[in-house]
This record gives structure tokens, sequence and C-alpha cells, in this order.
């Protein structure tokens, strides 16, 4: 729990001795210091142990999504929660991937599917059980309730793909159908596409653009079928109260006591020389640890057609006429 961090970090620069509590006002100092720090790591990409799959399906003829609490990426079902497993019995709109957040009638504020168990989370409409980061009771499995979900805005996206599930026909591609990447590209590369509401099959490149409480996301060409699937960073969640519960991968827990520590140093003042570098040293040496882990090998290779912002020649001139180079 975070009071169990704040306690530890607070003996750790010696604002309390051993057996000691935080004062109610204390801890919430604490807390407030522990919010801001895990949002600062969800801008330090080596920190985050998790890539969301946004999973939503495309609509024919339209270019542009928004996504966030009140964004059009979602999914809509129906289901009950028992404890911390989520039983979705049906999938209305959408597709449920772990990182969505729920709301709903009587759903605590800051739920937040962190598992799959039963539900495979790979197909747009998968019911089954989830695992959720905090433990409640609504509906039942002889009354169950409807339940909206979304993402949290994303901070960037790293790399994404589309699914296409007929063909040309409109018949069903056996074997789940077929995944085509989709080239992620910087504002600079967007703007140069010519002719933007040019017609296709699917999409073949993708632009995000974050704003302040929503992100939109453009696909191009103007897609006609498909099923979008976009890798972001997870976005650490903040903690509602000092008693939440902690679900984090192992090595956190200790580097947030560290860095706690470290920032909480000069709201105090009473650590040592000795203490100002043992703390330092160990804040840095937690986190450089959990990086390590996180840490992924550069790409070494990829299929030609996600290369799409590359010079190489091929017969992908015709969707663009020319102008998308």
């Amino acid at each position: 729990m975070p009071i169990d961090i704040i306690s530890r970090a607070l003996k750790d620069i010696g604002a309390l001795e051993a057996g000691e509590t935080p004062t109610p006002e204390a801890a919430q100092d604490a807390f407030d210091m522990l919010n801001d720090m895990i949002d600062q790591w969800s801008n330090e990409s080596m920190m985050v142990f998790y890539k969301n799959e946004i999973i939503f399906p495309i609509t024919p003829g339209q270019t542009q999504y928004t996504i966030g609490p009140t964004g059009e990426i979602g999914a809509t079902f129906t289901g009950y929660i028992s404890g911390t497993v989520l039983t979705i019995t049906g999938i209305t709109s959408g597709g449920v991937s772990a990182g969505m957040m729920l709301s709903g009638g009587g759903v605590i504020q800051g739920t937040t599917i962190v598992a799959f168990q039963t539900g495979a989370g790979g197909n747009i409409n998968e019911a089954g059980t989830y695992t959720l980061n905090l433990s409640q009771v609504v509906g039942s499995s002889a009354s169950p309730v409807t339940f909206t979900a979304y993402y949290q805005r994303p901070l960037s996206i790293s790399s994404c793909f589309v699914r296409i599930n007929t063909n040309s026909n409109g018949v069903p591609i056996t074997n789940g159908g077929l995944d085509y990447p989709v080239a992620v590209l910087s504002l600079e590369e967007y703007e140069m596409i010519g002719l933007k509401t040019l017609n296709g099959p699917w999409p073949k490149a993708l632009y995000y653009q974050p704003t302040e409480l929503l992100g939109n996301i453009y696909l191009w060409p103007n897609p006609a079928q498909g099923e979008m699937h976009i890798f972001s960073d997870n976005i650490f969640s903040r903690y509602t109260t000092v008693n939440d519960t902690i679900q984090l991968p192992q090595g956190y827990t200790n580097a947030l006591r560290w860095n706690l520590a470290y920032f909480l140093m000069p709201m105090y003042g009473k650590a040592s020389p000795t203490q100002i570098a043992m703390i330092t040293k160990n804040a840095n040496d937690a986190k450089a640890t959990v990086k390590r882990t996180n840490m992924k090998p550069p790409q070494v290779a990829r299929y030609a057609d996600a290369l799409l912002v590359g010079r190489q020649k091929d017969a992908g001139w015709i969707l663009s006429g020319g102008f998308f180079r």
C-alpha cells in the first residue's frame, strides 16, 4: 500500500523513528509527492513495464478517431464484478484489453483491467474473465450490468497493425484474419501526404496528435475495413488513497521507496550528508535495475511494407499519386 511506502521513505530520511507512523498531514504530503513521481515515470519509457494494446474496429470512411476518457475509442459490454474478477458476458461495441478503465453504476473510480484470465483480449469480441486492480462487487451472474470501458490518452504510439477479417467480397478470412503493419508517422511526414482523403482498402499509415484531454488518431488512406491494434506505453495510474493496493512487478516497490525518500529530503531537511549519499545511490540503483529489466533491444528488421516513410520504390505510389514519398 502507498502508506507502507510512505512510512519507509520517511524513516529512511530520519523523519520517523522505528515503530512510528506518519501523521495524517505528513502522510498526505508524501502521498501527493508519490503520485507526482509516478506521473513523471509515465514519461520515462524504460520505467514503463507494459505496452497497452488499443483495439478498435474501423468505421468505413472515417479517418479520424478520438481516444481518452470521453473519446470514441472504447468498449461497451455487459457483465459483473466479484472481488477483483470482471466477468464479461457479452460485448456490445468495441474491444476489451488490459489497461482499459471502467465506468458505470457502482464502479469504484480508478478501476482498471490489469490482466487477462479467460478473456483472450486479442480479438474484438471476447467474452470471459479479466483481473481488476480494485476489489468490489457490481452486479451478479443473475443480474449483469452494463459497463463502459475507455483508454487513457496515450502519451505516444509505438507501433500498430491492422487486422483484416474479410476479403474483398466480404467473405470471412479463416484462421482469424490477416495482419498488416501500419507505419506511425510524425507530423512532418503526415503533412507530406498530398491527398489525405484518398480511399483505400485498409490503413497503411497513422498519425497521432495528443491534445490536452483527448488524443486524435488519423488513418491514411481512408479505410474501407479493418480492426486497428495500436501499442502505446502504459501510463502509471495515480493512487486514490494511501490504502490502495499496489500492483507492480518485482523491483518497483523498492524503487518507489527510495525515490520517494529522495524527493522528500528537501521538505524535511533532516538527512545528513551520509544519508543523502546513501538515499541518492539507492534511488538511482533501484531505477537503473528496473530500466535494465524493461529495456528493449533495438529492432533490426521490419517488413518492407511497414517502412512506408522510406524511399523504397513499390506499387504504393498508385495509392498516393506520388504525393506520399
